[in-house]
């Protein structure tokens, strides 16, 4: 069985002053502080979250 991409998403900007939507975002995927990185699964939801969150993020494919 295939095993499921994975993306690597790193928080580079800070959440202070931000939409609370875009919070729920950053949240959503795990992400708690600045630097701080973490995998998620290639997933619609998750490529929707990262999209609307970009200017704050660093991704990669893995």
């Amino acid at each position: 069985m295939a095993e499921k991409k994975k993306l690597r998403v790193t928080l580079i900007r800070s959440m202070h002053g931000r939409v609370r939507k875009h919070m729920a975002c950053v949240r959503g995927l795990g992400l708690r502080r600045i630097h701080h990185s973490v995998e998620v699964e290639d997933t619609p939801q998750n490529r929707g979250m990262i999209n609307k969150i970009s200017y704050l993020l660093k991704w990669e494919e893995l």
